[in-house]
């Protein structure tokens, strides 16, 4: 039990740069209060102390404005920053060392007994807001985005975001490079080209610069056929155009006119 302790409290310090010293947080953090709480009425729950149990929980969310229900199954390292509102239902499973913001749900879709509530792996972040809804499991490493409405599963280390949440399947390190270079080449400062950033104009904006660098390459392989073809014998490779490493297709094109 106190080894538990020690660990609810040592995660506070991980993962809330305000937390100052242990005193601080036993005292006056709710998230803590709740957790310690939850875990007395879980084992009058499994006791079969039902009411007792419901009866603690419900005093809990008196004080901290936290609903856990007794019958919840918590791993350990839980989280809960802030707190306000957030609710946890009967059936719910959380893996070790998870994470959630004040105004998160983890509730059902349904009014029949028996599993209805999320399963949710370890090291999990739900965000302010978030909404988690139904007999679906969240895998180990995800992020569940602020306000997000999710009613389907959610793989290992995915980011889910919006309403009905989708997965955010984010560039890799060379896409994003790539885009930077393109917008710096045409003197755009891409503040919309981030790299998890779900709104409307930064995917416009990514999808230009994506455009824009394949047409540069286009534009470069023409270039080098017609100079093949002592079309153009005076040009002059722009340094930047020459940076650009060509598509596989369009360098087999470029390669097939210069071999004719």
């Amino acid at each position: 039990m106190f080894e538990r302790l020690k660990e609810d409290i040592a995660c506070v310090f991980e993962r809330d740069p305000a937390a100052r010293n242990r005193f601080e947080v036993m005292t006056i953090y709710p998230g803590v209060h709740a957790v310690l709480t939850h875990r007395m009425a879980s084992r009058l729950w499994r006791q079969d102390y039902k009411w007792l149990a419901r009866a603690l929980a419900n005093l809990t969310r008196l004080f901290t404005g936290i609903e856990i229900h007794p019958g919840a199954v918590i791993g350990r390292r839980f989280f809960i920053d802030h707190g306000m509102g957030v609710v946890i239902g009967e059936t719910a499973v959380i893996g070790d060392d998870c994470t959630l913001y004040h105004g998160v749900t983890l509730g059902g879709t349904s009014w029949q007994k028996g599993k209805r509530h999320p399963t949710l792996g370890n090291d999990v972040v739900v965000g302010a807001g978030a909404k988690v809804l139904g007999p679906i499991t969240v895998g180990d490493g995800a992020r569940i985005g602020s306000n997000a409405v999710v009613v389907k599963s959610v793989p290992p280390g995915a980011t889910a975001v919006g309403v009905p949440g989708r997965i955010i399947e984010p560039p890799g390190d060379a896409t994003v490079q790539r885009r930077a270079d393109t917008a710096k080449r045409i003197g755009f400062d891409a503040y919309g080209a981030t790299r998890d950033a779900p709104d409307p104009i930064a995917n416009a904006i990514n999808r230009m610069l994506d455009h824009i660098h394949h047409m540069d390459q286009r534009l470069e392989a023409m270039s080098l056929a017609l100079e093949a073809q002592d079309i153009m014998p005076h040009f002059e490779h722009d340094a930047d155009l020459d940076a650009v490493e060509l598509d596989p297709q369009i360098d087999s094109a470029s390669a097939q006119t210069h071999g004719a």
